[in-house]
C-alpha cells in the first residue's frame, strides 16, 4: 500500500490548535526572519514551494480525503505569497477535500496589510477562514528595538482589514518581551491595539530564550533586564486589566506559560485578574510550574 509523503523541511512549527490538522508547507521560513525574540526558523533560508510540489502531495491524500477536515499552511508566513497563487492551493484543496471546514495560516500584519480587501475575501470564500497573527507587542519603541519590522499601525491596519473581509484572527502578545525598563508601556500599548482589533483568539506566551539570555541580549537594541515570575504575572495583570473587548476568547496556556489562564474576555476578565492578584500575593499557595518557583 502506497502512503502519502510530503517534503518537509524541519524544524516545522504549527500553533497549538492545529495539532490534529494536515499539514502543508507550502513556504519554508519566514520572509523577514530578523526579530530579536525568533529562532524558530533561523536554520533556514525561505523559500517558496512550486505549486507542482505542492499539488502532488496535496493530491497524494485523495484516499484519506474524507477524514480531513483542517488543514494549516506552513511555514511562518504563507499569507506572503501573491493571493493568485494562494487561491490555486485553496481551490485544489477544497477539490480533493470535501469535508474540510478550515483551512488556516500563520501571517505577518503587513502581509494582510498589503493585500486589498477584495484578495483578502476571495482568498475567505476560498477557504481561508482563520490567521495566526503574532502581534507580540502594541508599543512601538518596543518593536523597533526588537527589530520587529512591524508597528501600532501596521499591525492595527493589517488585521482591521482581515477582519473586514470575514478572515477570523488568533493573536499572541509576548509577556515579558521589553523586560523590566518597558512592562508598563508593553502591557499598556498591547491592550491598547487588542482592543482596537478585537480578535477572535487571544493569547500570550512568556518570552524564552532557547539560545541563552546573553544571546537574546545581544539582538535587543537596548538594555535588557530579565523579569522573575511575579513580575511577569504584574505585567500580565496590568495588560489584563487594561483590555476592553467583547467576546475574544482568551488562553494562557501555552507550554511556556506558567500560570494557566482562560476564559472570555470581558466576561471572564474580573475572575482572571483575581486569580492573578492573589497568586502574585500568595505564590507559594499556587501550582506554579517547579522550574519557576526557583525564581521568585
Amino acid at each position: 500500500m502506497h502512503y502519502p509523503s510530503i517534503e518537509y523541511e524541519y524544524p516545522l512549527f504549527r500553533p497549538p490548535s492545529e495539532a490534529n490538522s494536515l499539514i502543508f508547507q507550502i513556504t519554508s521560513g519566514c520572509s523577514w526572519n530578523n526579530c530579536a525574540f525568533c529562532e524558530m526558523y533561523t536554520q533556514k533560508k525561505f523559500k517558496i514551494k512550486s505549486f507542482d510540489l505542492i499539488k502532488s502531495e496535496i493530491l497524494q491524500f485523495k484516499g484519506y480525503s474524507e477524514k480531513i477536515n483542517k488543514i494549516f499552511l506552513a511555514d511562518g508566513d504563507a499569507m506572503v505569497l501573491k493571493t493568485d497563487k494562494l487561491l490555486q492551493i485553496l481551490e485544489l484543496i477544497n477539490k480533493t477535500f470535501p469535508n474540510v471546514r478550515r483551512i488556516s495560516a500563520y501571517a505577518k500584519p503587513k502581509d494582510l496589510k498589503n493585500k486589498n480587501i477584495d484578495e483578502l475575501k476571495s482568498l475567505k470564500n476560498a477557504g481561508l477562514t482563520l490567521v495566526y497573527v503574532g502581534l507580540e507587542s502594541g508599543d512601538n519603541e518596543l518593536l523597533s528595538i526588537v527589530n520587529k519590522g512591524e508597528n501600532f499601525d501596521s499591525s492595527l491596519q493589517g488585521l482591521l482589514k482581515s477582519n473586514q473581509a470575514g478572515i477570523k484572527s488568533s493573536v499572541m502578545i509576548l509577556n515579558g518581551l521589553g523586560g523590566l525598563n518597558y512592562w508598563q508601556q508593553h502591557a499598556e500599548n498591547s491592550a491598547k491595539l487588542v482592543n482596537l482589533i478585537q480578535p477572535e483568539f487571544l493569547s500570550t506566551l512568556v518570552l524564552s530564550f532557547p539560545f541563552g539570555i546573553n544571546h537574546f541580549k545581544q539582538k535587543f537594541n537596548a538594555e535588557y533586564v530579565e523579569m522573575n515570575i511575579l513580575q511577569l504575572l504584574e505585567e500580565m495583570q496590568l495588560f489584563l486589566s487594561k483590555t476592553e473587548l467583547n467576546q475574544t476568547v482568551f488562553r494562557s496556556d501555552h507550554a511556556s506559560n506558567y500560570l494557566v489562564l482562560k476564559g472570555i474576555l470581558s466576561k471572564d476578565k474580573q475572575s482572571l485578574l483575581e486569580k492573578l492578584n492573589y497568586t502574585i500575593k500568595n505564590p507559594d499557595k499556587v501550582n506554579l510550574r517547579e522550574e519557576w518557583q526557583r525564581g521568585l
